[in-house]
């Protein structure tokens, strides 16, 4: 079979491909219609990030198995458009972590130490030695935003240099954290507490300018280190940081946007070291990841599973067929019982019931975690979803009771916390009408889709219709109403569609009401 390689990769990756009996046609130079003519014939397609696999592209190729990304993030490449089209999109996230955590290690002590500004005033025939005083590393504490396969890394290394460790990563367990040495804390404290901050996690919408003038003050006198993703960090509050002397220095190896333009204003500050992403540019790294994404490739046209699908496997029709209502409802229930937790997760426990016990839920599964890990980058599924549960030291716990009173079938998910636990159960009706029928167990009947408001309060009278009124006033429109209680005056749960968001003002207007006890406000895909 044809694999088409658009950008360049160790020639490692190239014979196993070629000694696999597959035809390799080399496209580096080759212009975006020229790729698209390329790709008609081809079952593999091999790309970095240079490439944008967007879905003209995808369509054009018809026998497309596989795109696989040398490499780890996958922004170039449009993800629902490969699963459309059934292709599988694989990358290479174990080839490069040592090589990120070298390179951000590297950065650390560059910046704290002023080697490249020393190198230059010595090559300029200065003598400055009293202008370089640099931090020692060992005592001081490094912060780490995102503790990930190279944020653990990353961490495992400032230890051994003899300093404290504190971290922000919502999505990792406590006793995860406490293996590892690890004090969590909220980014705010994270920072307030770093004499080295350093980022770690991938771009997302939740991570973009995450880091901004106002946490950046945080950090006063301390030094920030990105060799993560550009974006994460506000570049120009960076650059103003750096120069008001709020910050003892920064190095950046990742940019918004790449190649940087030549007037970034990160660029010439005298406290900040640049590096033209070099986070994974080690022959080591080059090798294992060619090797790894070639491995794939060779798999997926044998028709064999991979290991680092980032799409849906594949699944009989048939069982598809019946359990696809599921797997939007499992992913809806999984980010709703998240965002009702507002906490790490320690364990999730998955509970089918009834006819779907039967059946083959690891798709099922799979979307459930998926919408629990919702903004990590790494799209989750059936064959990667219990490792990267496993690295955040989230324990996975399965259920199937083939009877059930009520229902034909009954999901649930079950999330718990070192404090705190919420379990959503859910259905499909006739007609495929998807459902939420508990939360925490209060009975109700919710459209699992939208902005929804949850209302945790006391049962009194004219709770409800103060919800109402408040809602009407700012023009916030219900449309559908559920709600349960434990016992006539206890505690009682309400579920609103409504058509807009709430605004933090509404949410705290509400809760001021003493008969409330607790609002949230979701948002879901449906």
């Amino acid at each position: 079979m044809k694999v088409i390689v658009a950008e360049p990769i160790d020639n490692s990756g190239l014979d196993t491909l070629k000694e696999a009996g597959h035809e390799v046609e080399l496209a580096y130079d080759s212009t975006e219609t020229e790729l698209l003519d390329l790709v008609k014939n081809a079952s593999g397609l091999v790309v970095r990030s240079g490439t944008s696999v967007n879905r003209t592209l995808i369509e054009a190729a018809p026998n497309l198995i596989i795109i696989g990304r040398a490499g780890v993030g996958i922004d170039n490449i449009d993800l629902d458009a490969a699963s459309d089209n059934g292709v599988i999109v694989v990358n290479a996230p174990e080839g490069n972590i040592r090589a990120a955590a070298e390179h951000t290690i590297a950065m650390t002590f560059a910046i704290a130490r002023k080697i490249p500004q020393a190198h230059i005033s010595l090559n300029d025939g200065k003598w400055e030695k009293k202008n370089f005083i640099g931090l020692e590393l060992d005592g001081k504490t490094a912060g780490i935003v995102g503790l990930g396969r190279v944020g653990q890394e990353v961490a495992k290394r400032f230890l051994s240099l003899g300093m404290n460790i504190v971290a922000f990563d919502p999505y990792i367990s406590q006793d995860r954290a406490d293996q590892l040495g690890i004090t969590l804390m909220d980014l705010p404290t994270c920072m307030d507490n770093a004499d080295v901050l350093t980022i770690h996690t991938p771009l997302t919408p939740e991570t973009k300018n995450l880091i901004g003038k106002e946490q950046l003050t945080k950090l006063k006198g301390g030094y920030l280190i990105n060799c993560a993703r550009g974006g994460i960090v506000n570049e120009s509050a960076l650059a103003e940081a750096i120069s008001d002397g709020v910050l003892a220095g920064a190095a950046i190896d990742v940019f918004s946007e790449e190649p940087v333009s030549p007037d970034n204003p990160l660029l010439g500050l005298q406290n900040v070291i640049v590096t033209p992403h070099l986070g994974a540019s080690t022959e080591a790294a080059q090798e294992n990841v060619s090797l790894d994404i070639a491995k794939q490739i060779i798999a997926a046209l044998a028709g064999n599973p991979v290991e680092n699908s980032l799409n849906s496997p594949s699944i009989d029709e048939a069982t598809f067929s019946k359990i696809s209502p599921y797997i939007g409802l499992m992913e809806t229930a999984g980010n709703l019982a998240v965002q009702l937790l507002e906490n790490p997760v320690n364990s999730i426990e998955l509970t089918y019931s009834g006819e779907i016990a039967s059946l083959d839920v690891s798709l099922i599964t799979a979307s459930a975690l998926k919408g629990v890990f919702t903004s990590l980058e790494w799209r989750i599924n059936s064959v990667n979803a219990l490792r990267v549960a496993q690295e955040r030291g989230v324990n996975i716990q399965e259920n199937k009771h083939p009877l059930i009173d009520g229902f034909q079938s009954l999901i649930s998910v079950t999330l718990r916390s070192e404090t705190k636990s919420i379990c959503i159960e859910g259905t499909v009706f006739a007609n495929n009408d998807p459902r939420i029928v508990s939360i925490d167990g209060f009975r109700v009947d919710a459209i699992p889709s939208g902005h929804m408001l949850i209302s945790r309060n006391l049962d009194r009278p004219g709770v409800i219709g103060f919800i109402g009124t408040i809602l009407g006033e700012h023009t916030i429109n219900i449309g559908a109403m559920f709600n349960s209680r434990e016992n006539i005056g206890g505690g009682a749960l309400t579920v609103y569609n409504i058509d807009d968001p709430i605004s933090d003002d509404l949410r705290n207007q509400l809760i001021s009401d003493d008969r409330i006890t607790d609002i949230y406000c979701i948002s879901l895909n449906g």
